[in-house]
């Protein structure tokens, strides 16, 4: 069973090369004069329960779209996008969590957009803060906290918030290393559970390792879906001969 499917999806953002009112805006629309920039275009992708996928490409590819889209945060501009099961994503750092809030209170506001009661959530808190090793600010407000305590807490709650679905963006990218080390053996866990895992990294190597699936995505479309270590290694050998020619 298909957990995340995009069918024929296209994301287009328009681009505003200077300052217009809200009625300039809607009237160079109109006239079709806007310059507009396809993030994705004609996407298809299938994700079953169970599958752990990498997604890899250079910067501006359309990884990070592709997962907002996924996940729901996103509206796609064409296309259909379906979804099963609880889904937990940590996109970006802090996404999710209200600043003014403390780290408990935004536990419990993540917790119930899942759909979680706080009975369960009670029954997982002292996990969250042991993981996120932040037990002496769990009730401080979350502008207080640095960036990497801030990624501890977003981690931990979406791992242990028992999601059918882990999707993540460069998670792997904060935090020291023992936090990150911590990041890679809690998802290892997840995936010998046969929970499905959608990840985006720069590293190659954390998708080869990590997922036994990966999607090469390039000018927002798929180039290559297939087994991790052949589509890395395809890739690898791609961005070498970019770098080889200086383009």
């Amino acid at each position: 069973m298909f957990v995340i499917e995009l069918q024929n999806v296209g994301k287009c953002y328009f681009l505003h090369h200077k300052r217009q009112l809200l009625a300039q805006r809607v009237a160079s629309r109109i006239r079709g004069g806007k310059a507009s920039f396809w993030a994705l275009r004609n996407l298809d992708l299938q994700i079953e329960a169970g599958e752990t996928v990498g997604v890899v490409g250079a910067n501006g590819a359309g990884k990070s779209t592709l997962l907002s889209i996924a996940v729901g945060v996103t509206s796609p501009t064409e296309g259909t996008v379906i979804r099963r099961g609880r889904v937990a994503a940590l996109l970006e750092l802090g996404s999710g969590f209200h600043a003014d809030l403390t780290g408990r209170e935004n536990i419990h506001l993540n917790a119930a957009l899942l759909g979680y009661t706080r009975a369960m959530v009670r029954e997982r808190l002292e996990s969250i803060v042991e993981f996120a090793g932040i037990p002496d600010f769990i009730d401080e407000p979350l502008r207080t906290y640095s960036t990497g305590m801030m990624a501890r807490l977003g981690f931990s709650v979406a791992i242990h918030l028992d999601p059918d679905v882990l999707v993540l963006d460069e998670v792997l990218a904060v935090g020291d290393a023992e936090f990150q080390k911590k990041c890679v053996d809690k998802i290892l866990d997840f995936r010998d559970q046969g929970k499905t895992l959608l990840f985006v990294s720069h590293s190659p190597g954390a998708v080869e390792s990590l997922c036994r699936r990966a999607v090469w995505i390039e000018m927002g479309q798929v180039r290559r879906d297939g087994p991790a270590g052949e589509v890395v290694a395809e890739y690898r050998e791609s961005a070498s001969a970019i770098s080889a020619v200086g383009v």
